[in-house]
């Protein structure tokens, strides 16, 4: 069975790390080099991989295409955050028909990303 990886690319790696750490509890599994600047960071977030790549070409903005969804226990706890590590909150949490409280943010180079908690 396929495993998909999501890796995002960033002129700012520390400042991602930083953001996805201390948000979601993100532990690094994995680090490129190991000695010096890394180049590449394998995030654990629960049972979930997401990389982060070193790339100066990367200008922060308006997010892409791509759109991280999270699971997490509770949406409303992370918010007042996000903005201290650097992300975007945007306009809170909303309840929605499907049975999830869902909250668009951002993460401080501008990537996507819905916070989600089953209701």
């Amino acid at each position: 069975m396929p495993t998909v990886s999501p890796i995002i690319a960033t002129s700012d790696l520390p400042r991602l790390e930083s953001f996805y750490t201390g948000l979601l509890e993100a532990t690094v599994a994995e680090r490129y080099p190991d000695d010096g600047p890394a180049f590449f960071l394998g995030l654990r977030i629960g049972d979930s991989h997401l990389g982060l790549v070193a790339d100066d070409a990367v200008s922060p903005g308006t997010p892409g295409r791509v759109l991280l969804s999270i699971d997490v226990p509770d949406v409303d706890a992370l918010l007042p955050r996000i903005a201290g590590l650097g992300g975007d909150a945007g306009s809170g949490a909303n309840d929605m028909p499907w049975g999830q409280r869902v909250a668009h943010v951002a993460d401080p180079d501008g990537n996507a990303l819905n916070l989600t908690q089953q209701l």
